[in-house]
């Protein structure tokens, strides 16, 4: 059965996002962080796309995420270590190794053979990873740890918090027997070269967020929300329309109802100022986003009619400033019900 939604993927801006980064990366691996189903774009079609182009070391959550992706034959890391519940996919799953993060993690690993893996340290987040004390207390030693990697809290900021993240790191490298040093995500690649280290962790900016100001112009957008056109109407001057009456028709307008909502990640702070696009027309969304339909003016698009497809504006930057939604959530929120169609 097709779908009156689809999510239409630009693969070559994604190739190119990731080229970009790599370059930004200097001598450093850039990886790609592809957890949560590859920022909400499909995780195996990501990592196919961005293999081909290169990328050597991918990035999950879970062990059910790198499940997925396991079978293309890519290094993936399991960000979120490993629990008892997850040794059995540890055990089978070729190329994909924990990021272990408390000491718990690591006297499980070590019971189970202690083969290769990665190891979180805490530099400041306060989130997951080991400490300092703990690893010059040596509780890493004799492990065969490939990187050791830290997580910026800030990267996105022009604070001092991300120099003493990255000064703390270079002080416990030299305890730890690791191959790589890692710390940057999308923004902390912006930073500069003393962020990169070995091996970058790009995610937003590869899917067409730019979370710093050095990105504009540099990262195209990936991802854009098509729905088709369910049904036209009317509107005469006065009307309202959709929930709780929240926008008066200011003259007599041309309306059509389009498949999409909240339910699809199209969030409801779209509600009366959300746009959509047909060729070079603008049709403003009016009235509130419900859960599974939005209306939109097509007083510039008259000949719009039911089945067509129209375009919601999805720029990441600019849609995170309409909705007051992060551009993290606005890709990592498009729901199943859209058909993910590669161009």
């Amino acid at each position: 059965m097709t779908s009156p939604l689809r999510l239409r993927l630009d693969a070559a801006a994604l190739t190119r996002n990731w080229q970009t980064l790599a370059a930004m990366s200097g001598r450093a691996a850039c990886g790609a962080a592809v957890k949560a189903n590859g920022y909400g774009l499909g995780a195996s079609d990501v990592v196919a796309r961005l293999a081909a182009a290169g990328c050597r070391d991918f990035f999950v959550a879970t062990w059910a995420e790198a499940a997925v992706i396991a079978p293309l034959g890519v290094v993936v890391s399991v960000l979120h270590g490993v629990r008892a519940e997850d040794m059995d996919a540890a055990r089978s799953l070729a190329g994909v190794r924990p990021v272990l993060s408390s000491a718990a993690q690591v006297a499980r690993w070590r019971a189970a053979g202690g083969g290769l893996c990665d190891v979180m340290v805490d530099t400041g987040m306060n989130r997951l990873g080991v400490s300092a004390e703990e690893i010059r207390g040596g509780l890493l030693d004799g492990l065969a740890i490939d990187a050791l990697m830290s997580h910026l809290a800030c990267a996105d900021e022009d604070v001092a918090m991300n120099a003493a993240q990255r000064d703390a790191l270079v002080g416990i490298a030299d305890r730890v027997t690791a191959r790589r040093l890692s710390l940057a995500n999308s923004a902390g690649i912006a930073l500069g070269p003393d962020y990169a280290f070995d091996l970058t962790r790009p995610g937003l900016a590869l899917y067409g967020g730019v979370p710093r100001g050095e990105f504009v112009g540099r990262i195209a957008q990936v991802a854009t929300p098509e729905a088709q056109v369910l049904q036209c109407r009317r509107l005469r001057g006065g009307d309202t329309i959709g929930y709780n009456a929240t926008f008066t028709a200011p003259r007599d307008l041309p309306v059509a109802i389009l498949n999409i909502g909240y339910a699809d990640g199209y969030w409801r702070g779209f509600s009366n100022g959300g746009t959509a696009r047909v060729g070079d027309s603008t049709l403003p969304v009016i009235g509130r986003v419900s859960m599974d339909l939005i209306a939109i003016d097509i007083s510039a698009a008259p000949t719009l009619g039911e089945g067509d497809w129209v375009a919601l504006d999805f720029d990441l930057p600019e849609a995170a400033a309409r909705s007051g939604v992060s551009q993290y959530e606005l890709l990592t929120g498009l729901g199943e019900r859209f058909e993910r169609a590669w161009m």
